[in-house]
C-alpha cells in the first residue's frame, strides 16, 4: 500500500493544464480559480477581450498561470484557431471545461426560431465540437483527459406556470446531460472522464433579470438549504471532477443547487 496517494496528492493539479469556455466571469471564472489554486495552468475563452482581460488579471493576482483566447463559440469557424492557440499555449490539455452557454426567455408559442438556434448552437453543439477538437488531438492520442460539461437543474425538469419560459435554454441542458453520458460511455476507453455538474441558481450576467425580478429570498425559500448558490460552490465538484480524486467518476451529472432537485 505505499504507492497509495494522500488525498492532498490526489486533487493536486500541479502540472495539469486547463482549457475554460465562457470562464471569464460567473461560474467559469470560479471553476477557473479553483483549478488554478491547485496548480493548474489555465486558458480562459469567452467572446469579450475585455472581459477576458480583467479574469486574467484577477487570477494572476491569486498567484495563478492564466491567459485568455478570444472566440465566439457559436461560429463553428472559431472553435479549431481556439484549440490551436490553446495547445500552443498548453502543450497539450488535461481539462476541459465546457462553460460557454446562452438563455432566451419567451413563451413556447412564441419563442423565436432564431433565439431556438442560437441557444442550441452554443449550448449544445459547441460543447460537441470542442470536445470532439480537443478529444482527437490532445486527449484520445495521450490516452488521459477530465472533461466536465456545465449543464443545469433547468436539464432536470421542466418549468411550473408562471415561472421562467425557457424552453430552449431547459431542451439544451437536457442534451448536455445525456451528451455527458454518451462520450463517457465512448471515451471511457482511452482514460478520459466525462462528468456534468448542474448548477441551481447562482448569481450571474445571465440570471441577474431573474434575480431583480423574483428576488433572492423567494429563489431561497424553495431550497432546503434556504439559500442559493455562491462564489465557492462550484470549487469542490469541479475538483473532484478535474483531478485524480475522481478518476473512477464518469459518465455523471451532479446537482449543485442546495437541494432544490432533490424535493
Amino acid at each position: 500500500m505505499t504507492n497509495v496517494r494522500t488525498v492532498k496528492q490526489l486533487f493536486d493539479l500541479t502540472g495539469k493544464t486547463a482549457l475554460i469556455t465562457g470562464g471569464s466571469r460567473g461560474l467559469g471564472l470560479q471553476m477557473a480559480e479553483a483549478l488554478g489554486e491547485q496548480g493548474a495552468k489555465v486558458v480562459l475563452s469567452s467572446r469579450k477581450q475585455a472581459d477576458l482581460d480583467e479574469a486574467v488579471a484577477h487570477l494572476k493576482s491569486r498567484g495563478i498561470e492564466a491567459s485568455a483566447i478570444a472566440a465566439d463559440l457559436s461560429r463553428e469557424e472559431a472553435i479549431k484557431p481556439l484549440v490551436d492557440e490553446a495547445l500552443k499555449r498548453l502543450g497539450h490539455i488535461d481539462i476541459l471545461i465546457n462553460n460557454a452557454g446562452a438563455t432566451w426567455g419567451a413563451p413556447a408559442e412564441d419563442h423565436p426560431v432564431e433565439a431556438w438556434d442560437k441557444v442550441m448552437n452554443l449550448n449544445v453543439r459547441s460543447i460537441f465540437l470542442v470536445s470532439q477538437e480537443v478529444g482527437k488531438r490532445s486527449m484520445i492520442p495521450r490516452k488521459q483527459g477530465r472533461i466536465i460539461n456545465i449543464a443545469s437543474i433547468a436539464g432536470l425538469a421542466g418549468n411550473g406556470p408562471g415561472t421562467m419560459k425557457t424552453i430552449a435554454y431547459n431542451t439544451s441542458k437536457a442534451a448536455v446531460i445525456n451528451f455527458t453520458r454518451a462520450l463517457a460511455g465512448e471515451w471511457g476507453p482511452y482514460g478520459i472522464t466525462v462528468n456534468a455538474i448542474a448548477p441551481g441558481f447562482f448569481p450571474s450576467k445571465m440570471t441577474k433579470g431573474i434575480l431583480e425580478q423574483l428576488g433572492e429570498e423567494k429563489l431561497s425559500k424553495d431550497a432546503p438549504l434556504q439559500r442559493i448558490g455562491d462564489d465557492e460552490d462550484l470549487k469542490g465538484i469541479a475538483m473532484l471532477f478535474a483531478s485524480d480524486a475522481g478518476k473512477h467518476i464518469t459518465g455523471q451529472t451532479l446537482a449543485v443547487d442546495g437541494g432544490i432537485s432533490a424535493v
